[in-house]
């Protein structure tokens, strides 16, 4: 029943050719493992308001959170990961993951700096068979409403990476987008608490426009 319920949510979404005619639910993703899974509290809000505005959605506003383990997962067609530090998953969160990505659903994985050696770890126990793959700067995430002809931008320096966007690919769709060494949460946040020149917040919030606008059209 979950299965068909993010299904419909999912074909519904995508059914619309303005994203504005029906409200649509996002979501954080609360994780065990005692990493920071509630870091960017502005984040979330601030993207969503940013897509109303320029896409044309019509995202609830409340901030949500979604445990990895919960049925309630299958009413988001985009759920949204961040922290710093550990995370698990335990056997049901990963079933439960695995479920979810595989009947629709939408996984994005924002490095918030130190998150990468966890959450490799973690996925593994979700997609055991998949690898993270970098994704090439032709793919549609890319290049929806704005376009970052040289992929991810970096929105934060930590220790001289470029930042990257790598993704796992179930049966030839992009279930989970990973954004690695960019910090796009911290750039959606309120202006205040990174301080952060608006050119680069507003990079950020075009990225992750993009991001949901792929994720909302890519069952057409």
């Amino acid at each position: 029943m979950k299965k068909w319920i993010l299904i419909a949510v999912c074909i519904l979404v995508s059914s619309f050719s303005s994203f504005g005619q029906i409200q649509i639910r996002i979501a954080k993703l609360k994780y065990d493992g005692g990493g920071d899974w509630y870091a960017n509290k502005t984040a979330l809000p601030n993207l969503i308001e940013f897509c109303n505005r320029n896409l044309n959605t019509n995202i609830d506003t409340d901030d949500e959170v979604v445990e990895v383990s919960s049925p309630d997962l299958f009413l988001y067609p985009y759920v949204y990961m961040t922290g710093h530090g550990n995370v698990v998953f335990s056997e049901n969160d990963a079933e439960n993951l695995r479920k979810y990505l595989e009947a629709g659903g939408f996984l994005h994985i924002d490095d918030n700096y130190g998150l990468d050696q966890f959450v490799r770890l973690e996925m593994k126990k979700v997609f055991p068979e998949l690898e993270f793959v970098e994704i090439p700067f032709d793919h549609p995430i890319y290049h929806q409403k704005f376009d970052f002809p040289n992929g991810l931008p970096k929105i934060h320096e930590h220790d001289g990476k470029p930042a990257q966007g790598f993704g796992l690919i179930h049966k030839g769709r992009l279930v989970c987008f990973y954004s690695y060494e960019s910090d796009l949460g911290n750039g959606w946040e309120d202006q205040s608490i990174h301080n952060d020149p608006e050119s680069k917040r507003q990079e950020a919030l075009k990225m992750g426009a993009n991001i949901i606008s792929y994720c909302f059209t890519q069952y057409q």
